[in-house]
């Protein structure tokens, strides 16, 4: 069925206003069944234009909504008349003579909902609104319509990434001699160079606004000599821009009402930040702002390193990825997944871990040694004095203790859940969410642990991205997010979890925890020095992410144990990962003169990113010179996360770094692992660095 018929065409709207003809459009789409409650539907279409107006610059109007009284996506095109020329639709630049109504499901996802953002960029169209204005009859504007939103046409996971050159060459020039009239587009630009632009657009309802800020913004890169790939944000899908992309981008612009989904993949670059209505109406102000960033920036290459510096900074502390790269490898598809889950588990760890750590300081003081075993009966549901809801007392200490420890328990109960369901999330979108978290919960209940929660993440991401692509009746639609997606993926990975995975994998986990119980001497030290290695090795990347997964997973076992091997293992983990930004801020300040300037800068700025546990300090060091740096790294964080397990310090805060000192079990001989470990790799790092220096010498001296 197509998204508009004749039936859904009006050419002589009217209405004393914008709701009074939206009414008016939506009848049309109860008669023809595709809406099967109109104030409901309308209601809908009402809050999304008090979020903001969707009148939009050149008489155009574009109402819409998801809404759960709509059938199937639909169109419904009205041409205003009338004394004024138009219906106000809110646009500054005056009435709105062109009126498409968009009413999507609630649900969404289907084919029809991929033609949705090609109607939004054929509105940039000067030709395609001239044909609708002229038309006479409502078999045209079926015609007019279905020629640029074509049914036929396979649907993607995402609107274009480009825009056409037909498109291009209709609204580039008209969009930035016209919309832009009066901005700063009409400013004598700088020193002309081709640019290579990235960008991001979103609406509260990604239905159009999304893309026509899209098409704006590529029109007018296209007319201004740049190149420019936008990733819609919006209801279609999102086809993300990838690495290699946004890495050979100049600069960035957002136009969006909605976060910007990872946006820490943009880190580091020059960024425009508007409003999605700022991209369709004012593309080349956009366009001409980001070539004055980049010329700023080439002006003054201080920008760009402190870029760097907060680029680093910022992705130590926790990007979310929760897309794969598009034409990865399976193995690069599996660490995303899984990494996805880590870095939203995360939170609830560094909360849970930080409460209960100090809980049982404030226990130790108020009950003495034994303090952390008997704050561990406080709960919300006991009948007697431990109790912590019926008996709080603000002026106890062991009250303080027992509610700290009471809601680091409850944010360590969301662990697995959080891991798994956005392992699944990773893999499937929102429909993976219930299978994924829960079949965490149950695979937390069952003792499986981390290991479950990893198969209950998979299972339920692959089984939900399985059910979400049936091609089911038109009828059954509505209800497949909210009821068949859920529903049929929960039974399926739930029920295989409980019946056939789950008691092989407790077990595997429980062999698990008996081997780190057990790890003492010699065992203990070869852990700490493959963790140390690991963590130096890439430093914020998939190795270094992996070791601290695995510390991070194990902080839930520890218990009220103050000694439990994993607590040992964050400790040293968090420690080796201190290593590399130190002792490349220490080798710059012994010897500065065997660093370059931009070196020497980055050696302050890693003091501070070290002492806060941002491994991710050390990287401008080791990309200029990553086999001397790298190599000194693992060397230097092996040695310290040994002798942090042959020392016996322990951590329950999963980050922090020496702003957690309090915290840390045996502080003064973490301090003393970090120390030995930093030297250490100072001194290969200068020793390699001089050896260099000096051949460099003798080779010319031999020269002269």
């Amino acid at each position: 069925m197509s998204l508009i018929t004749e039936e859904q065409v009006v050419l002589d709207l009217t209405g004393a206003d914008r709701h009074e003809a939206t009414r008016r459009l939506g009848e049309r789409l109860v008669a023809t069944g595709r809406c099967t409650d109109l104030d409901t539907f309308l209601d809908d279409v009402r809050k999304r234009e008090e979020t903001m107006a969707t009148g939009l610059p050149g008489g155009i109007g574009i109402p819409h909504a998801r809404s759960a009284a709509i059938t199937e996506p639909s169109l419904v095109f009205g041409r205003a008349t009338g004394d004024g020329g138009g219906i106000d639709w809110g646009a500054k630049d005056g009435p709105a003579t062109l009126v498409f109504l968009i009413a999507a499901p609630e649900g969404g996802g289907d084919a029809h909902m991929q033609m949705l953002p090609k109607l939004a960029r054929a509105l940039m169209k000067k030709d395609f609104k001239a044909a609708l204005a002229a038309a006479t009859t409502e078999a045209e504007v079926v015609r007019i319509v279905s020629a640029e939103v074509e049914l036929d046409q396979p649907a993607g996971a995402a609107a274009p990434a480009a825009a056409p050159a037909a498109a291009a060459a209709s609204a580039g020039a008209a969009d930035r001699t016209g919309a832009a009239a009066g901005s700063v587009a009409t400013a004598e630009a700088p020193a002309a160079r081709t640019l290579n632009l990235v960008g991001v657009t979103s609406c509260p309802t990604g239905i159009a606004h999304t893309y026509m800020a899209a098409e704006g913004l590529e029109n007018a890169a296209k007319a201004a000599g740049h190149t420019m790939l936008v990733e819609t944000q919006g209801s279609a899908g999102s086809k993300p821009l990838t690495a290699a992309q946004i890495a050979a981008a100049d600069a960035v612009i957002f136009a969006h009402d909605l976060p910007v989904k990872d946006a820490g993949r943009f880190a580091g670059k020059p960024l425009v930040d508007v409003g999605v209505k700022k991209g369709i109406s004012d593309g080349p102000a956009l366009v001409l702002q980001a070539e004055r960033l980049v010329a700023e920036w080439d002006a003054d290459p201080r920008k760009r390193e402190a870029a760097a510096h907060a680029a680093a900074a910022a992705g130590a502390s926790g990007g979310l990825t929760s897309k794969v790269e598009e034409g990865a490898s399976t193995a690069t598809k599996v660490r995303q997944w899984l990494m996805t889950g880590v870095s939203y588990m995360i939170p609830f760890v560094a909360a849970g871990g930080i409460l209960i750590a100090l809980s049982f300081m404030l226990a130790q003081v108020a009950l003495g040694q034994d303090g952390a075993i008997q704050i561990v009966k406080y709960n919300l549901t006991s009948t007697d004095q431990f109790n912590i809801a019926q008996n709080f007392n603000p002026v106890s200490l062991t009250s303080w203790a027992a509610l700290l420890f009471v809601i680091g328990g409850a944010s360590f109960g969301f662990l697995v859940p959080i891991l798994s369901g956005f392992i699944a999330f990773a893999i499937a979108d929102r429909p993976g969410l219930v299978p994924g978290i829960v079949g965490g919960a149950v695979a937390s209940t069952m003792g499986a642990g981390f290991l479950g929660g990893l198969v209950t993440g998979l299972i339920g991401g692959f089984v939900a991205r399985w059910v979400s692509g049936w091609n089911v009746a038109k009828g059954v639609r509505g209800v497949m997010p909210v009821v068949v997606i859920p529903l049929l993926s929960s039974l399926i990975t739930i029920g295989l979890f409980i019946t056939v995975l789950g008691r092989p994998i407790k077990g595997l986990t429980d062999g698990l925890n008996s081997w780190l119980t057990g790890m003492t001497g010699a065992s203990a030290i070869v852990l700490g020095i493959i963790l140390g290695a690991m963590m130096g090795f890439d430093l914020g990347g998939p190795v270094n992410k992996v070791a601290y997964a695995f510390a991070t997973t194990g902080l839930a076992a520890a218990g009220a144990s103050t000694n439990a091997p994993q607590l040992k293992i964050m400790a040293a983990v968090m420690a080796a990962g201190m290593v590399a930004p130190l002792a490349m801020a220490l080798s710059t300040t012994i010897r500065p003169h065997l660093f370059s300037e931009p070196e020497r800068e980055n050696g302050k700025a890693a003091w501070l990113l070290g002492f806060s546990f941002i491994s991710e300090g050390a990287i401008p060091f080791a990309a200029a010179d990553p086999v001397r740096i790298i190599a000194s790294s693992v060397i230097g964080s092996a040695v310290t996360g040994a002798l942090a397990m042959l020392f016996g310090t322990t951590l329950r805060a999963p980050h922090g770094g020496i702003w957690v000192l309090p915290l840390i079990g045996n502080f003064l001989l973490f301090v003393v692992a970090l120390a030995v470990g930093v030297a250490v790799m100072a001194g290969i790092v200068i020793t390699l660095k001089s050896r260099e220096t000096n051949l460099a010498e003798i080779d010319a001296t031999a020269t002269v």
